[in-house]
């Protein structure tokens, strides 16, 4: 049973950047894949990037690719969200996940593939 925790979440303006993290208890890390998932006012959640077991191979979507980065630190149970250029459609309640299977190209982006869940944080873009 892992226990995972968001933070870093904030107001901001367009253009600026939030470093969202993400503590992890109840065992290593470094034993699940992890994944960041959005969910804005009104419309379902969506997934955001994902990380391997040793943080080698990362997934992003396609509305984030060149302006986000996923990382992790697994020596201290850490899963962080480098997130640049914001803009108002990033505006949206993020959470971390893990899961316990190998990401596939098939199911990085499958959230009922993730196991544990963290509460969220809120982000908030205004133009």
């Amino acid at each position: 049973q892992v226990h995972l925790v968001e933070s870093g979440g904030g107001l901001v303006q367009t253009g600026a950047s939030l470093r969202l993290s993400c503590a992890g208890s109840g065992g290593a890390l470094s034993n699940y894949a992890m994944g960041w998932f959005r969910q804005a006012p009104g419309k379902e959640r969506e997934f955001v990037a994902a990380i391997s077991f040793s943080g080698i191979s990362t997934f992003y979507a396609d509305s984030v690719k060149g302006r986000f980065t996923i990382s992790r630190d697994n020596s201290n149970s850490a899963l962080y969200l480098q997130m640049n250029s914001l803009k108002p459609d990033d505006t949206a309640v993020y959470s971390c996940a893990a899961r316990r299977d190998p990401l596939t190209s098939s199911t990085y982006m499958r959230e009922s593939r993730y196991n544990y869940w963290g509460q969220g944080t809120q982000v908030t873009v205004s133009s």
